[in-house]
C-alpha cells in the first residue's frame, strides 16, 4: 500500500517525540515518525509510556506554522492543538465502532479505561506558535498489559479484531488533516473546535472525586501523575465537584460542593476514577 501521508517508518528508536525534535529542522510540516518499538516512550505529566513492540501505534506528528505555511495559531491559543488532536483520536475510534471521551486535557478514555494518550510539545515564537511535536500513543493490539498500569484497554480487547497499523496510522491521518483544514485554516474555526471538545469531555458536569493538588509545595505536583482509585495515594487535598469545562488557556474549571469554582492547570488536579 503507497503511503498518502509522508509517514517515516522506525524499528526501534528513544521517543518519537525525540526524534522529531532531532530532526525539526530537517523534515517538512506534517511529516509523522511512527515506531515499531520505543525504548523510553514518554507521556504527559513526565510519566512514561509503556507499549508492547510492534502491537499499538505510537507516532509523532510535526506541524509547522513559520512564514512558509499558511497556518498561524497564537501562543494564548496553543490548547486547540490538543483539542483538534483528541477529537481526530474519538472520530478513528469512532470508525472502528469504538465509543470514547476525552479525559481532559488529552487522554482518550472508553468508559473508565485509557486506550490512548498524547504529549504535545510546542516551540514558541514571541505571541506565536513556531511549531508543534504532537505525540500519540493508541493501545491497538495489546491484550496483556503491565501490573502497574490502572485502567488500560485496547482496540483488539474492545472488537476481537486484529490490526494493521500501517494502515490504521494512514486512516488516523486522513482524519487528522481534515481537521487540521477545516478548523486550524479557516476564521472562527478555533471556536468551533473548543465546542466539539466540550461536547466530548469525560464525566463534564458529572459530580467526581478530584485532588487538588494546588497546595502541594510549588503549586502543583512535582513527580508524573499517573491514575488513582484512591485519593489518598496523592499527597493531595481531596473533594468532590463538577467539572463544568474549560477556560480559554484550555484549564479545567471545577465547582466545589460549595458552589465555587476555580480553574486548575495540568498538574495541579487529578481525578479519582
Amino acid at each position: 500500500m503507497a503511503n498518502k501521508h509522508d509517514i517515516i517508518w522506525l524499528d526501534t528508536v528513544d521517543s518519537t517525540n525525540s526524534e522529531a525534535h532531532r530532526r525539526i529542522a530537517t523534515i517538512d510540516n506534517l511529516s509523522v515518525l511512527s515506531a515499531v518499538h520505543q525504548t523510553a516512550g514518554r507521556g504527559q505529566r513526565g510519566n512514561s509510556w509503556n507499549t508492547a513492540p510492534g502491537d499499538n501505534l505510537t507516532f509523532s506528528i510535526v506541524l509547522k506554522f513559520d512564514q512558509q505555511y499558511a497556518t498561524k495559531i497564537q501562543a494564548y491559543d496553543q490548547f486547540s492543538i490538543s483539542q483538534m488532536n483528541a477529537l481526530a483520536i474519538l472520530d478513528f475510534l469512532s470508525s472502528h465502532d469504538i465509543e470514547a471521551k476525552i479525559k481532559w486535557p488529552n487522554d482518550i478514555y472508553v468508559g473508565n479505561k485509557k486506550i490512548s494518550g498524547t504529549l504535545i510539545e510546542n516551540s514558541l515564537c514571541r505571541e506565536w506558535l513556531s511549531w508543534s511535536i504532537i505525540g500519540n500513543g493508541i493501545n491497538v493490539n495489546q491484550t496483556a498489559f503491565p501490573d502497574n498500569l490502572l485502567n488500560p484497554t485496547s482496540m483488539s480487547l474492545i472488537t476481537g479484531e486484529k490490526y494493521d497499523t500501517k494502515i490504521l496510522l494512514e486512516e488516523f491521518m486522513d482524519i487528522f488533516d481534515g481537521y487540521r483544514n477545516r478548523y486550524l485554516n479557516v476564521n472562527g474555526g478555533l471556536g468551533r473546535l473548543r465546542k466539539l471538545y466540550l461536547a466530548q469531555m469525560w464525566r463534564l458536569n458529572e459530580e467526581s472525586e478530584f485532588v487538588d493538588l494546588t497546595v502541594c509545595p510549588g503549586g502543583s505536583l512535582d513527580s508524573p501523575l499517573k491514575p488513582v482509585m484512591d485519593a489518598n495515594e496523592l499527597p493531595g487535598r481531596p473533594f468532590r465537584g463538577i467539572a463544568k469545562g474549560i477556560s480559554d488557556t484550555g484549564a479545567l474549571i471545577v465547582e466545589d460542593s460549595n458552589g465555587e469554582t476555580k480553574e486548575f492547570g495540568f498538574k495541579q488536579i487529578a481525578w479519582v476514577i
